[in-house]
């Protein structure tokens, strides 16, 4: 595990990623480790800052202590750190990319232009239906957006898939956990084989199983030791051969 980074005096080279490499690091401060046109993809799920919104008003628990969880999670992204987020994000893309942000639908009106503004297309907000329904006062929930941005001009793998991704939502499993099956449609969807996908709030690690399952390469960080140990044992599992 390595020490919380500050600066770029630890250079990550993507070129030396041949399998998967996860860190304990600030979102960004990952992204600035990198060069510029290193990364094929990123997908990420971004510990929103309505979500504190939602916990005051009873609508959510995801910000208390998990049963799954030995400790009390988790640290919030605000929103004022999203223009820092995505000029870094599209810097370390290369041309022609895509970015996949998992949100809610009030941190998709504070995302979109500041994504916009760093110098990514946005196309539209994916759904993810979860097909049961969660919690909420006004029209229970049972969805989750995924922003749709692109860096140059990619064509997707395959134009049948609908904007409308259903998959259930994960019962009893790391806090806010995603279906890996969501990211797998993603990532076959915006890269080739031997791909670089980058999860800079990588949670549990579903996005990272998606990858290695895809044959991708994956790097992942996160702020939290117990998040970082729970995704490198979930790609030892993927791979008996992983280190």
């Amino acid at each position: 595990m390595t020490e919380l980074s500050t600066a770029r005096d630890n250079m990550l080279e993507p070129a030396a990623i041949t399998s998967d490499l996860v860190e304990r690091c600030d979102a960004v401060e990952l992204l600035r480790r990198l060069p510029s046109a290193s990364v094929d993809l990123i997908v990420t799920d971004p510990a929103y800052e309505s979500l504190e919104k939602h916990r005051a008003i009873g609508t959510t628990t995801r910000l208390k202590h998990s049963k799954s969880s030995s400790n009390d999670w988790f640290s919030i992204f605000p929103n004022a750190r999203f223009p820092e987020f995505f000029k870094e994000a599209f810097r370390v893309l290369k041309k022609n990319t895509h970015l996949y942000l998992f949100c809610d639908q009030e941190t998709m009106f504070v995302a979109k232009p500041m994504g916009e503004a760093a110098g990514f297309k946005f196309w539209k907000p994916i759904v993810w239906d979860k097909r049961q329904i969660g919690m909420g006062y006004h029209y229970r929930s049972r969805y989750e957006l995924i922003l749709f941005f692109e860096k140059g001009k990619r064509k997707l793998q395959s134009l049948s898939i609908a904007d409308i991704l259903e998959e259930p939502r994960i019962r009893g499993g790391y806090p806010s956990e995603k279906p890996s099956r969501i990211s797998q449609i993603l990532i076959t969807q915006s890269t080739d084989s031997g791909a670089l996908v980058v999860d800079p709030f990588c949670g549990s690690g579903s996005v990272g199983v998606a990858a290695r399952s895809q044959d991708r390469r994956f790097l992942g960080g996160d702020v939290c030791e117990e998040a970082v140990d729970i995704t490198r044992e979930r790609l030892a599992a993927c791979d008996p051969k992983a280190p």
